[in-house]
């Protein structure tokens, strides 16, 4: 068995370790990682833009913690000077178009010694909670190839899922992170909210945070720790952290006073599955001595929440839009992006600046009270990830009758996640349950603002008491 074969599971810090070692070099673990994806992606499409050779000369000379581990960038607003980006979108992607330059995270990654290959597949403008663009076509779950790997870090989930490499770039809006992790079995950590600079070229959504999807929670808990930071300009920030994040691993969290909620506060249907998760999950924390109730936050039930935050994505997709046109050197037309991004820009677009700006003081009201719980005594809330396992490809696909359907879809499947984007709260998806079939179901936990220590602590302990990286996907 070659090399490819036996870093294959290994995570970030170990693959970094080999090198440091001496057991293998730099270029060595690229190349296996490199063997790995020409063998693997074509059934799951999640690399779709690929630099091997500029991956090789860069891990020749890599220095940093990591240095030498495979790494991948999401297609979407990640920069690398020089170096395609398409964002999911047809119309960038058959212009050709190279960035400029370097977003800060991304040299930051570079200074941590990652080594990027290329880019893993996103929904156009990352708009839905599954990875079809029309720009590069569908990808795969490894679990289950006919089901989505979630999105929009779909394609980052699925390259993590099946060992292609041990880490990738992900970003999280309403859930992207969260999501694609609850379906392929990962962790996937959404800072807090200010933890890590989008600076300087991404705009500032008020509802996206940047990090990695990771199957070990020491690898999120490192690259947070490598990245973490304000940039030039940014005027918001979490709270600093009081010591290392890699510390906070296998760091007892004390007894924790956790709330859980496994049904929908507004109402609707939970797939038995996703309940089950979060019942497992509470009893397991109880085992370890926390404090468990079924308690949530009111502020969760407030019908209008949803509303305002389809109002702040809608409108974000007709920034970005705008943002592909601005790339481009032109204003874009129906015929250049897919039918149900251009309807959410379009309906972003008849948002009045009044109407706006109400929405946007409505919801921090509305965040003052969701996080006053957290404020009243209680350390974290435990719910379902997603309402249901990884939905079938094709179930959110265009339709030009009903062009928000695919959004509509999503609001079926996606309701625990995005109130957390809203709030700038940190919260982690962990694989914690299986189906019958074989399909990861996650649970999010959800902590005080800045209190990504917490999460990373009770991460880890769950993590020891029940381990998951000895399940690999059937199909790799």
């Amino acid at each position: 068995m070659g090399l490819g074969h036996d870093t294959q599971w290994l995570d970030a810090i170990d693959q970094a370790e080999l090198v440091r070692s001496r057991q293998v070099t730099s270029v060595e673990l690229v190349d296996a990682a490199i063997e790995r994806i020409e063998s693997m992606d074509p059934a799951l499409n999640a690399v779709v833009l690929r630099w091997f050779d500029e991956a090789r000369e860069g891990a020749a000379t890599a220095t940093g913690r990591l240095r030498g581990v495979p790494f991948l960038l999401k297609d979407l607003w990640a920069d690398e000077a020089g170096k395609p980006i398409s964002n999911g979108n047809k119309a960038l992607r058959a212009a050709g178009y190279r960035a400029p330059a370097d977003t800060t995270l991304v040299a930051r990654h570079r200074a941590a010694g990652l080594v990027t290959l290329g880019r893993t597949n996103s929904p156009e403008l990352g708009a839905l909670p599954t990875t079809e663009p029309e720009a590069w076509g569908p990808t795969r779950n490894p679990w289950h190839l006919e089901r989505t790997p979630g999105g929009s870090s779909g394609g980052a989930a699925a390259a993590v899922a099946s060992g292609m490499v041990p880490v990738a770039h992900a970003s999280d809006g309403g859930g992207s992170i969260r999501i694609p992790a609850a379906c392929c079995g990962l962790v996937g950590l959404k800072p807090s909210q200010g933890r890590i600079t989008m600076g300087p070229l991404r705009d500032e959504s008020g509802l996206g945070v940047e990090h990695v999807v990771s199957r070990t929670v020491r690898d999120s808990a490192l690259l947070l720790e490598l990245t973490r930071g304000p940039g030039v300009g940014d005027t918001v920030q979490a709270p600093a952290p009081r010591q290392s994040y890699l510390h906070e691993v296998g760091v007892h969290p004390g007894r924790l006073r956790i709330g859980f909620l496994d049904e929908r506060p507004t109402g609707g249907d939970v797939h038995p599955e996703c309940r089950a998760a979060v019942r497992a999950a509470a009893t397991l924390l109880e085992q370890l001595g926390h404090s468990v109730e079924a308690r949530f936050p009111s502020a969760l039930a407030d019908p209008g929440a949803t509303a305002r935050f389809t109002a702040m994505w809608s409108t974000n997709m007709a920034v970005g839009v705008a943002r592909l046109g601005a790339l481009m050197g032109r204003d874009l037309t129906v015929d250049d992006v897919e039918t149900s991004t251009w309807a959410q820009a379009q309906w972003g677009r008849s948002v009045g600046a009044v109407d706006y700006v109400q929405a946007l003081a409505a919801a921090a009201r509305w965040r003052r009270e969701l996080q006053q719980w957290w404020a009243d005594g209680w350390d974290l809330l435990l719910t379902p990830t997603t309402a249901e396992p990884a939905p079938w490809l094709g179930e959110h696909a265009n339709d030009p009758a009903d062009p928000m359907a695919p959004l509509k879809r999503a609001g079926q499947w996606i309701p625990f996640t995005t109130a957390f984007n809203a709030s700038g709260q940190p919260a982690i998806s962990l694989p914690l349950h299986w189906t019958a079939e074989g399909l990861p179901v996650g649970v999010q936990l959800v902590a005080a603002y800045g209190r990504d220590d917490v999460l990373i602590r009770v991460a880890s302990q769950l993590e020891q008491a029940q381990p998951w990286a000895m399940r690999r996907p059937r199909t790799t």
